[in-house]
């Protein structure tokens, strides 16, 4: 698998088997899988060092709204070591309630940082 490739695939795979999971188990082991020992997930809400703290983030989210779905929108980018992927959230089926970009960095083919944007609410 190329850089690219690898890139490319954690972009999809964080989205669903970190934030879109619901058992805690599947959550964690992703998580090992996808993430460097010394990641840092950015977000509006806090920043978030090592796995304990982005699954105690992934989870605490996943238990805000745990009928949501999470789905990308367009295609990801890649650029040397870092991708972006632009999401939406919402009940399946149903237009997102809220949007964002996930814009990550991957060092030796696991995310070093995760930056998490939320797009503002259109009323």
């Amino acid at each position: 698998m190329t850089a690219t490739e690898r890139i490319t695939e954690l972009l999809y795979r964080n989205l669903q088997e970190v934030f879109g999971e619901g058992d805690a188990t599947r959550r964690r082991a992703a998580i090992e899988d996808f993430y460097t020992d010394d990641c840092v997930v950015y977000s509006p809400d806090g920043t978030y060092v090592g796995h304990d703290a982005v699954d105690k983030f992934a989870g605490d989210l996943r238990a805000t709204h745990p009928h949501f779905v999470y789905t990308h929108s367009g295609e990801p980018q890649v650029l040397q070591n870092a991708g972006i992927l632009a999401w939406g959230s919402g009940p399946r089926g149903e237009e997102p309630e809220y949007t964002g970009l996930d814009v990550l960095l991957v060092r030796d083919g696991k995310i070093v940082a995760l930056y998490v944007f939320l797009n503002p609410k259109l009323s």
